[in-house]
């Protein structure tokens, strides 16, 4: 049975950082694209940040490129979201994916993940 679980989720304030982890059991993902999305109230889902498999890439959505960074400790089996400087924008329940294949590419689409976590919540006070 597969599982991403993640945590680090919070409250802070506007300008403030988070580091969100998501854990995977159940097989390995050292081998498998990554990535990251958001859901805030009232709103559908979005992309927010991707990793290769090899960790070499990443992909990011414009609102947080050079404020957040993704990375993978394949050791571990856990991916990271490194969140700085962070805007009220930014709340929002925060999902990790997983891709099921092998040795795919770098994706921003939610269709391209077959395993997700249940989430964690994100609150950035102004």
């Amino acid at each position: 049975q597969v599982q991403l679980v993640e945590s680090g989720g919070g409250l802070v304030q506007a300008g403030g950082s988070l580091r969100l982890s998501c854990a995977a059991s159940g097989r390995t993902f050292m081998s498998s694209a990554m990535g990251w999305f958001r859901q805030a109230p009232g709103k559908e889902r979005e992309f927010v940040a991707a990793i290769h498999w090899n960790g070499g890439s990443t992909y990011y959505t414009d609102s947080v490129k050079g404020r957040f960074t993704i990375s993978k400790d394949n050791a571990l089996n856990t991916v990271y979201l490194q969140m700085n400087s962070l805007k009220p924008e930014d709340t929002a329940v925060y999902y990790c994916a997983a891709d099921r294949r092998y040795f795919g590419g770098i994706y921003y689409e939610e269709q391209r993940y077959s395993y997700w976590g249940q989430g964690t919540q994100v609150t950035v006070s102004s």
